[in-house]
């Protein structure tokens, strides 16, 4: 008996490439009548500026600035999402429909946030990409993915992506 999969989790890290993995995510959301949930995770700020910006400013002053860059880049990123989407539509528009896709941006470590999500909305795939650079020393499937596999339960498709692809 084949799982149930009405929600697919497409991760997307915004990349050049990104196009193949999205177009997978939706080949298969057409052929399960599922929902997509696009998700950008926003790593956290590292310690370097986190240290900077302590030297400088009080406490309430990093919170707010923080809060504010954060929500302005959270914004951005779920707008660049959900244009890339439209952009795909007419790439799509052949295939019998067009399925429904949310845009999730959220903050915290990419391989962590992707399965929590994943989690929370009941997804039955997550689909990743990954890239397909074949010189010595890339061989290595991106941390990322390597994370979201070994730490979720639910089944992860990963899909080649190639430069210029």
């Amino acid at each position: 008996m084949l799982p149930e999969v009405n929600t697919i989790l497409y991760a997307s890290d915004m990349g050049q490439n990104m196009r193949p993995a999205f177009r997978f995510a939706v080949s298969l959301a057409i052929k399960y009548h599922s929902k997509i949930v696009m998700i950008h995770a926003l790593e956290p700020m590292g310690s370097t500026s986190r240290a900077m910006m302590e030297n400088y400013l009080d406490a309430d002053q990093r919170r707010r600035l923080q809060q504010e860059g954060y929500e302005y880049v959270r914004q951005d990123m779920k707008k660049r999402l959900a244009d890339f989407f439209e952009d795909e539509r007419a790439a799509i528009a052949g295939e019998s429909g067009s399925p429904e896709v949310d845009v999730v941006v959220v903050t915290g470590q990419p391989a962590q946030v992707i399965v929590e999500e994943a989690q929370k909305r009941d997804a039955g795939l997550i689909v990743m990409g990954v890239h397909t650079d074949h010189s010595f020393g890339h061989k290595l499937m991106g941390s990322t993915t390597r994370k979201v596999i070994h730490n979720s339960s639910i089944p992860v498709m990963v899909v080649p992506v190639s430069p210029g692809g």
